[in-house]
């Protein structure tokens, strides 16, 4: 019901800064709450960043939190995710994920139901 895909990653230096893209086709997206994920190599996947349906309730993770924006444009179909002064340890393939629940948007991945295929970021020191 649900296409996601990624676009925008690349290699950045330390410090500067990346545009993640996410353009969703398919079922209803203006109802729908959309998370970035992360998994590196020999790591879990774990939560970046997420967004309730209107754009209003916001949640990231720790390690991000500051340096990272998630947002979203219900008119295209589109999700974001601003990466600013990258640091190498943020290197990893980050995917975007749509669920349909209600309320404050879920940090936990296993609660997301559609998943993108991933876009590799590198960041160099």
């Amino acid at each position: 019901q649900v296409q996601l895909v990624e676009s925008g990653g690349g290699l950045v230096q330390a410090g500067g800064s990346l545009r993640l893209s996410c353009a969703a086709s398919g079922r209803t997206f203006s109802s729908s709450r959309m998370g970035w994920f992360r998994q590196a190599p020999g790591k879990d996947r774990e939560f970046v960043a997420a967004v309730d349906w209107s754009g209003s309730s916001l949640r990231y993770a720790d390690s991000v939190k500051g340096r990272f924006t998630i947002s979203r444009d219900n008119a295209k179909r589109m999700v974001y995710l601003q990466m600013n002064s990258p640091k190498p340890e943020d290197t990893a393939v980050y995917y975007c994920a749509l669920d349909y629940g209600l309320g404050s948007p879920s940090t936990a991945k296993d609660d997301y139901d559609y998943w993108g295929q991933g876009t590799q970021v590198t960041v160099s020191s």
